[in-house]
């Protein structure tokens, strides 16, 4: 017959050594996190204007057709053009 193994000391050792975890590496991954990380925190004044995220995106989203709206080629003013002119 066969001696059936406990499951207790199967999986966990009775005590462990600092020696056997390696070595501790304090914000291993804070940098991949910062770049990874899509989380902007709002000032506090305007998290009170903007009560979810879908609120704030449709906010974001007017103001880029805006500015899209707005953004146009400006004209040069024909004294700048004739001053060119006379230059080259």
């Amino acid at each position: 017959m066969k001696k059936v193994k406990s499951e207790a000391t199967d999986w966990l050792r009775a005590e462990y050594k600092r020696s056997d975890l390696g070595p501790i590496v304090r914000g291993k991954y804070a940098r991949r996190i910062a770049l990874e990380s899509n989380v902007v925190v709002l000032d506090p004044l305007v998290s009170k204007a903007f009560p979810n995220e879908a609120s704030v995106n449709a906010a974001l989203r007017g103001l880029l057709e805006l500015a899209k709206a707005s953004a146009r080629p400006t004209k040069r003013s024909p004294r700048t053009r004739a001053k060119a002119a006379r230059a080259g």
